[in-house]
Protein backbone atom coordinates (compact mmCIF):
# COMPACT_ATOMS: atom_id res chain seq x y z
CA UNK A 1 0.00 0.00 0.00
CA UNK A 2 1.42 3.64 -0.88
CA UNK A 3 1.08 6.47 1.55
CA UNK A 4 -0.67 8.68 -1.05
CA UNK A 5 -3.19 8.02 -3.54
CA UNK A 6 -6.95 7.72 -4.46
CA UNK A 7 -9.17 5.64 -2.07
CA UNK A 8 -10.39 2.50 -2.97
CA UNK A 9 -13.64 2.46 -4.24
CA UNK A 10 -16.59 0.22 -3.21
CA UNK A 11 -16.37 -2.89 -5.83
CA UNK A 12 -13.46 -1.77 -7.62
CA UNK A 13 -12.16 -5.63 -7.01
CA UNK A 14 -14.11 -8.56 -7.76
CA UNK A 15 -15.61 -11.17 -5.43
CA UNK A 16 -13.27 -13.86 -6.97
CA UNK A 17 -9.82 -11.13 -5.76
CA UNK A 18 -11.63 -10.75 -2.50
CA UNK A 19 -11.53 -14.32 -1.77
CA UNK A 20 -7.53 -14.92 -3.12
CA UNK A 21 -6.78 -11.61 -0.47
CA UNK A 22 -8.84 -13.50 2.20
CA UNK A 23 -7.35 -16.58 1.41
CA UNK A 24 -3.90 -15.25 1.48
CA UNK A 25 -4.36 -13.55 4.48
CA UNK A 26 -6.06 -16.67 6.45
CA UNK A 27 -2.96 -18.98 5.54
CA UNK A 28 -0.05 -15.92 6.61
CA UNK A 29 -2.14 -15.52 9.82
CA UNK A 30 -1.80 -19.69 10.70
CA UNK A 31 1.02 -19.61 10.11
CA UNK A 32 2.21 -17.02 12.17
CA UNK A 33 0.18 -17.28 15.43
CA UNK A 34 -0.21 -21.36 15.94
CA UNK A 35 3.23 -21.67 17.28
CA UNK A 36 2.03 -19.42 20.04
CA UNK A 37 -0.75 -21.99 20.42
CA UNK A 38 1.13 -25.14 20.28
CA UNK A 39 3.42 -23.62 22.96
CA UNK A 40 0.46 -23.16 25.41
CA UNK A 41 -0.88 -26.40 25.00
CA UNK A 42 2.18 -27.87 25.23
CA UNK A 43 3.06 -26.25 28.70
CA UNK A 44 -0.38 -26.71 29.93
CA UNK A 45 0.35 -30.13 29.19
CA UNK A 46 3.37 -29.89 31.37
CA UNK A 47 1.47 -29.10 33.95
CA UNK A 48 -1.78 -31.02 34.13
CA UNK A 49 -1.05 -34.13 31.84
CA UNK A 50 -3.60 -34.89 29.31
CA UNK A 51 -5.55 -38.68 29.82
CA UNK A 52 -7.63 -40.25 27.19
CA UNK A 53 -10.93 -38.86 26.10
CA UNK A 54 -9.85 -35.39 27.69
CA UNK A 55 -10.56 -32.54 25.17
CA UNK A 56 -8.73 -29.61 24.53
CA UNK A 57 -9.24 -26.23 22.36
CA UNK A 58 -7.06 -25.58 19.33
CA UNK A 59 -6.03 -22.22 17.91
CA UNK A 60 -4.74 -21.74 14.32
CA UNK A 61 -5.30 -17.70 14.58
CA UNK A 62 -8.63 -18.13 12.89
CA UNK A 63 -10.55 -20.54 15.02
CA UNK A 64 -11.16 -22.75 17.76
CA UNK A 65 -11.08 -26.42 17.43
CA UNK A 66 -11.81 -28.91 19.80
CA UNK A 67 -9.50 -31.87 20.25
CA UNK A 68 -9.78 -35.07 21.69
CA UNK A 69 -6.65 -36.81 23.84
CA UNK A 70 -5.70 -40.04 22.19
CA UNK A 71 -4.11 -43.04 23.97
CA UNK A 72 -1.40 -42.70 26.71
CA UNK A 73 1.12 -42.55 23.61
CA UNK A 74 4.42 -40.26 23.86
CA UNK A 75 4.06 -39.76 20.23
CA UNK A 76 1.23 -37.34 19.95
CA UNK A 77 2.20 -34.09 19.28
CA UNK A 78 0.82 -32.47 22.59
CA UNK A 79 2.36 -34.60 25.05
CA UNK A 80 5.27 -33.18 26.95
CA UNK A 81 8.70 -34.85 25.74
CA UNK A 82 10.83 -32.21 28.17
CA UNK A 83 10.72 -29.99 30.70
CA UNK A 84 10.00 -26.34 29.84
CA UNK A 85 10.80 -23.71 32.21
CA UNK A 86 8.91 -21.07 30.18
CA UNK A 87 7.25 -19.83 27.34
CA UNK A 88 10.84 -19.05 25.54
CA UNK A 89 12.48 -22.06 26.63
CA UNK A 90 9.88 -24.43 25.34
CA UNK A 91 10.10 -22.77 21.75
CA UNK A 92 13.72 -23.31 21.83
CA UNK A 93 13.65 -26.77 22.90
CA UNK A 94 10.83 -27.95 20.89
CA UNK A 95 12.92 -26.41 17.53
CA UNK A 96 16.16 -27.52 19.16
CA UNK A 97 15.03 -31.23 20.05
CA UNK A 98 11.84 -31.46 17.49
CA UNK A 99 12.69 -29.31 14.33
CA UNK A 100 10.90 -26.27 13.73
CA UNK A 101 8.58 -28.06 11.75
CA UNK A 102 6.86 -29.38 15.59
CA UNK A 103 5.43 -25.43 15.66
CA UNK A 104 3.04 -26.01 13.57
CA UNK A 105 2.19 -29.57 14.86
CA UNK A 106 -1.97 -30.16 14.24
CA UNK A 107 -2.19 -27.65 11.89
CA UNK A 108 -3.05 -29.08 8.31
CA UNK A 109 -6.28 -31.13 9.53
CA UNK A 110 -8.12 -27.06 11.23
CA UNK A 111 -7.21 -25.64 7.68
CA UNK A 112 -9.94 -27.78 6.00
CA UNK A 113 -12.42 -25.61 8.16
CA UNK A 114 -10.84 -22.41 8.78
CA UNK A 115 -9.60 -21.47 5.58
CA UNK A 116 -13.09 -22.00 3.89
CA UNK A 117 -14.78 -20.68 6.78
CA UNK A 118 -12.35 -17.24 6.89
CA UNK A 119 -12.34 -16.88 2.77
CA UNK A 120 -16.48 -16.66 3.07
CA UNK A 121 -17.04 -14.40 6.32
CA UNK A 122 -14.54 -11.58 4.44
CA UNK A 123 -16.38 -12.07 1.10
CA UNK A 124 -19.80 -12.15 2.42
CA UNK A 125 -18.51 -8.81 4.71
CA UNK A 126 -17.25 -7.33 2.08
CA UNK A 127 -20.49 -7.69 -0.43
CA UNK A 128 -22.86 -6.35 2.45
CA UNK A 129 -20.70 -3.40 3.43
CA UNK A 130 -20.67 -1.90 -0.18
CA UNK A 131 -24.50 -3.02 -0.20
CA UNK A 132 -25.65 -1.30 3.26
CA UNK A 133 -23.33 1.78 2.17
CA UNK A 134 -25.45 2.78 -0.20
CA UNK A 135 -28.50 1.92 1.17
CA UNK A 136 -27.98 3.49 4.67
CA UNK A 137 -27.14 6.87 2.97
CA UNK A 138 -26.13 9.58 5.82
CA UNK A 139 -25.86 6.56 8.29
CA UNK A 140 -23.51 5.06 6.07
CA UNK A 141 -21.06 4.56 8.74
CA UNK A 142 -22.85 2.10 10.19
CA UNK A 143 -22.46 -0.44 7.20
CA UNK A 144 -20.14 -2.06 9.26
CA UNK A 145 -21.32 -2.54 12.31
CA UNK A 146 -24.20 -4.37 10.47
CA UNK A 147 -22.38 -6.19 7.47
CA UNK A 148 -19.77 -8.08 10.26
CA UNK A 149 -22.42 -8.67 12.53
CA UNK A 150 -24.57 -10.80 9.39
CA UNK A 151 -21.30 -12.00 7.95
CA UNK A 152 -20.88 -13.54 10.74
CA UNK A 153 -24.27 -15.23 11.20
CA UNK A 154 -23.93 -17.11 7.52
CA UNK A 155 -20.76 -18.23 8.18
CA UNK A 156 -20.97 -19.78 11.73
CA UNK A 157 -24.01 -21.58 10.11
CA UNK A 158 -22.15 -23.23 7.07
CA UNK A 159 -19.25 -24.19 9.39
CA UNK A 160 -21.11 -25.11 12.49
CA UNK A 161 -21.96 -28.55 11.10
CA UNK A 162 -18.75 -29.50 9.51
CA UNK A 163 -17.07 -28.63 12.43
CA UNK A 164 -18.81 -30.56 14.83
CA UNK A 165 -18.72 -33.67 12.02
CA UNK A 166 -15.29 -33.24 12.25
CA UNK A 167 -15.06 -33.42 15.94
CA UNK A 168 -16.98 -36.50 15.66
CA UNK A 169 -14.84 -38.35 13.46
CA UNK A 170 -11.93 -37.68 15.41
CA UNK A 171 -13.74 -39.20 18.72
CA UNK A 172 -14.51 -42.12 16.72
CA UNK A 173 -11.44 -42.05 15.12
CA UNK A 174 -12.88 -42.48 11.44
CA UNK A 175 -11.45 -41.12 7.88
CA UNK A 176 -12.90 -38.67 5.82
CA UNK A 177 -13.83 -40.96 3.59
CA UNK A 178 -16.94 -41.87 6.05
CA UNK A 179 -17.76 -38.42 6.39
CA UNK A 180 -21.46 -39.16 4.92
CA UNK A 181 -21.84 -42.56 7.10
CA UNK A 182 -21.19 -40.10 9.70
CA UNK A 183 -23.38 -37.36 8.77
CA UNK A 184 -26.20 -40.38 8.85
CA UNK A 185 -26.05 -41.60 11.80
CA UNK A 186 -26.29 -38.06 13.85
CA UNK A 187 -28.97 -37.10 11.89
CA UNK A 188 -30.56 -40.65 12.47
CA UNK A 189 -30.01 -40.22 16.01
CA UNK A 190 -30.94 -37.03 16.91
CA UNK A 191 -32.29 -35.54 13.69
CA UNK A 192 -30.98 -32.46 11.26
CA UNK A 193 -30.90 -29.94 14.48
CA UNK A 194 -28.39 -31.77 16.13
CA UNK A 195 -25.75 -30.60 13.46
CA UNK A 196 -26.14 -27.15 14.39
CA UNK A 197 -25.82 -28.22 18.29
CA UNK A 198 -23.53 -25.18 19.74
CA UNK A 199 -24.46 -22.57 17.14
CA UNK A 200 -25.89 -20.36 19.67
CA UNK A 201 -23.38 -19.91 22.52
CA UNK A 202 -20.70 -19.41 19.02
CA UNK A 203 -23.12 -16.72 17.53
CA UNK A 204 -23.36 -14.96 21.08
CA UNK A 205 -19.36 -15.08 21.39
CA UNK A 206 -18.61 -14.33 17.30
CA UNK A 207 -21.62 -11.94 16.40
CA UNK A 208 -20.72 -9.13 19.04
CA UNK A 209 -17.44 -9.50 17.97
CA UNK A 210 -17.66 -9.46 14.64
CA UNK A 211 -20.30 -6.27 14.68
CA UNK A 212 -17.89 -4.67 17.16
CA UNK A 213 -14.68 -5.60 15.03
CA UNK A 214 -15.00 -4.16 12.24
CA UNK A 215 -17.11 -1.29 13.33
CA UNK A 216 -14.37 0.03 15.18
CA UNK A 217 -11.52 -1.51 12.34
CA UNK A 218 -13.43 1.03 10.01
CA UNK A 219 -13.56 4.14 12.73
CA UNK A 220 -10.01 3.84 13.39
CA UNK A 221 -8.67 3.45 10.10
CA UNK A 222 -10.61 6.58 8.95
CA UNK A 223 -9.46 8.22 11.88
CA UNK A 224 -5.66 7.15 11.21
CA UNK A 225 -6.00 8.30 7.63
CA UNK A 226 -7.25 11.95 8.62
CA UNK A 227 -4.73 12.18 11.06
CA UNK A 228 -1.64 11.24 9.21
CA UNK A 229 -3.29 13.37 5.85
CA UNK A 230 -3.36 10.04 3.64
CA UNK A 231 -6.33 8.88 1.54
CA UNK A 232 -5.43 5.35 1.20
CA UNK A 233 -4.59 3.28 4.51
CA UNK A 234 -1.15 2.12 4.72
CA UNK A 235 -0.02 -1.43 5.99
CA UNK A 236 0.99 0.19 9.51
CA UNK A 237 -2.75 1.81 9.55
CA UNK A 238 -4.46 -1.11 9.18
CA UNK A 239 -2.30 -3.53 11.22
CA UNK A 240 -2.77 -1.13 14.16
CA UNK A 241 -6.42 -0.81 13.24
CA UNK A 242 -6.94 -4.39 13.06
CA UNK A 243 -4.95 -5.24 16.67
CA UNK A 244 -6.71 -2.53 18.36
CA UNK A 245 -10.09 -3.13 17.14
CA UNK A 246 -9.79 -6.83 17.78
CA UNK A 247 -8.43 -6.22 21.47
CA UNK A 248 -11.70 -4.31 22.26
CA UNK A 249 -13.86 -6.20 20.33
CA UNK A 250 -12.01 -9.96 22.31
CA UNK A 251 -12.30 -7.88 25.64
CA UNK A 252 -16.05 -7.27 25.58
CA UNK A 253 -17.02 -10.72 24.60
CA UNK A 254 -14.33 -12.43 26.91
CA UNK A 255 -17.48 -13.62 29.41
CA UNK A 256 -18.79 -15.64 26.33
CA UNK A 257 -15.72 -17.14 25.04
CA UNK A 258 -15.17 -18.49 28.63
CA UNK A 259 -18.34 -20.25 28.32
CA UNK A 260 -18.46 -20.99 24.48
CA UNK A 261 -15.17 -22.97 25.64
CA UNK A 262 -16.68 -24.54 28.97
CA UNK A 263 -19.36 -26.05 26.90
CA UNK A 264 -17.43 -27.16 23.85
CA UNK A 265 -15.05 -29.07 25.96
CA UNK A 266 -17.82 -30.55 28.20
CA UNK A 267 -19.56 -31.27 24.98
CA UNK A 268 -16.73 -33.57 23.38
CA UNK A 269 -15.84 -35.40 26.78
CA UNK A 270 -19.02 -36.22 27.01
CA UNK A 271 -19.06 -37.69 23.36
CA UNK A 272 -15.94 -39.28 24.07
CA UNK A 273 -17.63 -41.27 26.95
CA UNK A 274 -20.30 -42.30 25.08
CA UNK A 275 -18.02 -43.57 22.37
CA UNK A 276 -15.77 -45.50 24.62
CA UNK A 277 -18.53 -47.23 27.09
CA UNK A 278 -20.53 -48.09 24.09
CA UNK A 279 -17.19 -49.84 22.83
CA UNK A 280 -16.89 -51.62 25.99
CA UNK A 281 -20.26 -52.83 26.67
CA UNK A 282 -20.08 -54.56 23.21
CA UNK A 283 -16.82 -55.91 24.17
CA UNK A 284 -18.34 -57.23 26.94
CA UNK A 285 -20.98 -58.87 25.08
CA UNK A 286 -18.22 -60.71 22.73
CA UNK A 287 -16.53 -61.97 25.85
CA UNK A 288 -19.90 -63.69 26.88
CA UNK A 289 -19.92 -65.51 23.70
CA UNK A 290 -16.20 -66.70 23.96
CA UNK A 291 -16.39 -68.10 27.60
CA UNK A 292 -19.66 -69.83 27.55
CA UNK A 293 -19.30 -73.63 27.11
CA UNK A 294 -23.16 -74.63 26.78
CA UNK A 295 -25.16 -72.87 24.52
CA UNK A 296 -28.61 -73.68 25.39
CA UNK A 297 -27.28 -72.13 28.94
CA UNK A 298 -25.73 -69.02 27.30
CA UNK A 299 -28.07 -67.68 24.83
CA UNK A 300 -30.92 -66.11 27.34
CA UNK A 301 -28.27 -64.77 30.11
CA UNK A 302 -27.18 -63.44 26.22
CA UNK A 303 -30.20 -62.19 25.56
CA UNK A 304 -30.87 -60.56 28.54
CA UNK A 305 -27.49 -58.61 28.84
CA UNK A 306 -28.09 -57.31 25.47
CA UNK A 307 -30.99 -56.44 26.36
CA UNK A 308 -29.74 -54.19 29.48
CA UNK A 309 -26.54 -53.10 27.20
CA UNK A 310 -28.83 -51.40 24.57
CA UNK A 311 -30.67 -50.02 27.31
CA UNK A 312 -27.60 -48.34 29.04
CA UNK A 313 -25.88 -47.34 25.62
CA UNK A 314 -29.53 -45.44 25.02
CA UNK A 315 -29.20 -44.24 28.40
CA UNK A 316 -25.74 -42.45 28.29
CA UNK A 317 -26.92 -41.29 24.34
CA UNK A 318 -29.83 -39.45 26.18
CA UNK A 319 -27.51 -37.82 28.45
CA UNK A 320 -25.31 -36.73 26.24
CA UNK A 321 -28.14 -35.13 24.74
CA UNK A 322 -29.92 -33.65 27.80
CA UNK A 323 -26.67 -32.44 29.03
CA UNK A 324 -26.20 -30.30 25.93
CA UNK A 325 -30.02 -28.89 25.91
CA UNK A 326 -30.27 -28.06 29.84
CA UNK A 327 -26.49 -26.61 29.85
CA UNK A 328 -27.65 -23.55 28.60
CA UNK A 329 -25.25 -19.88 28.25
CA UNK A 330 -27.28 -18.54 31.30
CA UNK A 331 -26.72 -21.49 33.61
CA UNK A 332 -23.34 -22.11 32.86
CA UNK A 333 -22.44 -18.34 33.35
CA UNK A 334 -24.65 -18.74 36.82
CA UNK A 335 -22.50 -21.95 37.50
CA UNK A 336 -19.00 -20.16 37.04
CA UNK A 337 -19.66 -16.98 38.86
CA UNK A 338 -21.48 -19.65 41.85
CA UNK A 339 -17.90 -21.29 41.62
CA UNK A 340 -15.01 -18.84 40.94
CA UNK A 341 -17.02 -15.06 41.11
CA UNK A 342 -17.82 -12.84 38.59
CA UNK A 343 -13.57 -12.87 37.89
CA UNK A 344 -14.23 -16.55 36.24
CA UNK A 345 -16.22 -14.97 33.60
CA UNK A 346 -12.78 -13.15 32.70
CA UNK A 347 -10.30 -15.61 33.05
CA UNK A 348 -7.76 -16.33 30.40
CA UNK A 349 -8.36 -12.39 29.80
CA UNK A 350 -4.30 -12.06 29.31
CA UNK A 351 -3.76 -15.14 26.99
CA UNK A 352 -6.99 -14.57 25.06
CA UNK A 353 -5.59 -10.79 24.41
CA UNK A 354 -1.98 -11.92 23.34
CA UNK A 355 -3.51 -14.37 20.93
CA UNK A 356 -6.74 -12.58 19.25
CA UNK A 357 -4.52 -8.81 19.10
CA UNK A 358 -1.99 -10.35 16.74
CA UNK A 359 -4.09 -13.11 14.65
CA UNK A 360 -6.51 -9.53 13.49
CA UNK A 361 -3.56 -7.51 12.87
CA UNK A 362 -1.92 -10.12 10.76
CA UNK A 363 -5.21 -10.88 8.79
CA UNK A 364 -6.57 -7.59 8.13
CA UNK A 365 -3.60 -6.00 6.57
CA UNK A 366 -2.94 -8.93 4.86
CA UNK A 367 -6.61 -9.13 3.69
CA UNK A 368 -5.95 -4.90 2.64
CA UNK A 369 -2.88 -5.20 1.44
CA UNK A 370 -4.22 -7.93 -0.97
CA UNK A 371 -6.80 -5.92 -1.87
CA UNK A 372 -4.68 -2.85 -3.00
CA UNK A 373 -2.60 -5.23 -4.91
CA UNK A 374 -5.60 -5.77 -7.19
CA UNK A 375 -7.03 -2.58 -7.27
CA UNK A 376 -3.44 -1.49 -8.74
CA UNK A 377 -3.69 -4.23 -11.27
CA UNK A 378 -7.53 -3.54 -12.12
CA UNK A 379 -6.43 0.15 -12.77
CA UNK A 380 -3.62 -0.23 -14.75
CA UNK A 381 -5.41 -3.07 -17.04
CA UNK A 382 -8.27 -0.38 -17.60
CA UNK A 383 -5.79 2.41 -18.21
CA UNK A 384 -4.00 0.17 -20.80
CA UNK A 385 -7.58 -0.66 -22.62
CA UNK A 386 -8.13 2.85 -22.61
CA UNK A 387 -5.31 3.99 -24.40
CA UNK A 388 -5.49 4.65 -28.42
CA UNK A 389 -5.59 1.37 -30.65
CA UNK A 390 -6.30 -1.22 -27.59
CA UNK A 391 -9.87 -0.21 -28.10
Amino acid sequence: MTSKGHAMAPGDITPIQQMVSSCSGAILTSLLVTPLDVVKIRLQAQQSPFLKGRCFVYCNGLMDHLCVCENGSSKVWYKAHGHFNGTLDAFVKIVRHEGIKSLWSGLPPTLVMAVPATVIYFTCYEQLHVALKVRLGEHADKASLFAGAIARVGSVTVISPLELIRTKLQFQKQSYRELSACIRSAVEANGWRSLWRGWGPTLLRDVPFSAMYWYNYEQGKAWMCDRYNTTEPTFAITFLSGAASGSMASIATLPFDVVKTRRQVELGELQALNCNDTIMLMFDILYLILISNERMATVPYLQNNLQKSVLLTSGISSLVVASCKTSSTLSVMSKIVAEKGISGLFAGFLPRLIKVAPACAIMISTYEFGKAFFHKQNQETRLVRLQPGNS
